[in-house]
């Protein structure tokens, strides 16, 4: 089994390419929550020393990964993304490319580099795929906000780093090399890494040589510092120790995603039910996402959430200047003691500190990080702050293990 590492990298960490020092932190935390709004309607349409690994950047509400494409290798910087399928990244030359301030990837100076037939089974399997002129597949991916990337689905050599220094690669990693792309992505991030559970994620490529098994520590979003974490496969990625709690992991095919079965939430010592969606799944009720910042919720959960956190919370109610939040209050320090809320997921409970469930969206109002939700549930990255979350494909479980993940790094 091959152990890999990735650093994470947070859009707003001052390690992240897309760092913009002259944007405030509230100003940071309210464009991610309305990237993660936009979003979501993408969810419901239709033992080795030489372990790959990768450095994981924090980056605008969501989370940068490093790796590299080509031979010779091309380092990127792609969006790490639970909720996607497919590895793609834009590519020379452009028909219409977003803004990306780091050189575009062209394969024509790839000697690794082929296009995919559009007769063989990968382009077969794909859920939106088409032919070219050139009979070479094509692939499409649309997300809720409009977003879309087109282009030639591809093999090529993916490049990790990993846990001895070394990089790894894995020749025939299949990918979208998109030129025709259009979104909220700027800076220098290069795409999407798609890490779901669909048939050309990378967690599924990578197959047996990890194990079926990743973790990811991911840094809190407003921390003022370098801070990025690490993501790691294979042996590396078990999570384990005191304070680990474990959930079953449910996947729901065709769809990418990975769900879990949320009970509850607890706030202070009132348990809420979890009611769900209108669909009536008890089991798989809520997809965990690191692509999403917000915690979305059905509307009567939401509510009751609501009404439970605010019975317990002393403060000025304000109202949100950016209609995004309806839960706000007026601070006067970084003292209040908010009440914990624990996630009651089905054979763990797992505590969520106001770090996690509070954010600051302008100087002295704070919001409850959590909004209602006409088409699912999503547990976001916001609330997995500070938590080492395993997956391991195998034995088919979640696990969490408080942490802080900036010790990490």
């Amino acid at each position: 089994m091959t152990t890999t590492i990735v650093e994470l990298i947070h859009h707003d960490s001052v390690k992240s390419p897309f760092y913009q020092p002259t944007q405030t932190k509230y100003q940071r935390v309210v464009n991610a929550a309305r990237q993660s709004i936009s979003r979501v309607n993408h969810f419901y349409k239709d033992s080795v020393t030489n372990i790959p690994e990768s450095t994981v950047i924090p980056d605008r509400g969501g989370y940068l990964m490093t790796y590299s494409v080509g031979t010779p290798p091309f380092k990127l910087y792609g969006v790490a993304d639970t909720g996607s399928d497919i590895v793609w990244l834009q590519c020379q030359p452009c028909k219409e490319c977003f803004n990306q301030t780091t050189p575009i990837f062209d394969p024509s100076n790839s000697s690794s580099y082929k296009n995919i037939p559009c007769e063989s089974q990968t382009c077969n399997s794909l859920r939106d795929s088409s032919c070219s002129n050139q009979d070479s597949c094509q692939y499409s991916i649309k997300y809720g906000d409009q977003s879309h990337s087109r282009g030639d689905l591809s093999v090529e050599t993916l490049t990790l780093a990993s846990t001895n220094g070394r990089s790894i690669s894995f020749p025939k990693t299949v990918i979208g090399c998109g030129n025709d792309n259009v979104g909220t992505f700027r800076g220098k991030t290069s795409g999407i890494v798609g890490l779901g559970g669909g048939s050309v994620s990378l967690i599924k490529q990578l197959g047996s040589t990890i194990g079926g098994k990743f973790s990811y520590c991911l840094v809190p979003l407003l921390v003022e510092s370098k801070g990025s974490s690490t993501l790691h496969f294979g042996d590396a990625a078990v999570v384990s120790g005191q304070g680990v709690v474990s959930t079953p992991l449910l996947k729901k095919y065709p769809q990418p995603f990975y769900y879990l079965t949320l009970e509850a939430f607890t706030v202070g010592n009132k348990r809420i039910e979890f009611v769900g969606d209108s669909t009536g799944d008890d089991e798989g009720n809520i997809i965990i996402d690191s692509g999403t910042t917000l915690t979305l919720l059905p509307s009567e959960d939401y509510t009751n959430l609501e009404s439970a956190v605010a019975e317990l919370v002393d403060l000025e109610r304000v109202e949100d200047p950016n209609n995004i939040f309806s839960l706000c209050y007026s601070v006067t320090s970084d003292a209040y003691d908010f009440p914990i809320i624990t996630a009651n997921f089905k054979g763990a409970d797992v505590k969520l500190h106001s770090i996690s469930t509070f954010i600051p969206i302008a100087r002295g109002t704070v919001c409850l990080g959590f909004v209602p939700s006409q088409i699912g549930s999503i547990f976001g990255n916001l609330a997995q702050q500070n938590l080492l979350v395993g997956y391991d494909l195998i034995k088919k479980v979640v696990s969490f293990k408080p942490i802080d993940c900036t010790r990490l790094g």
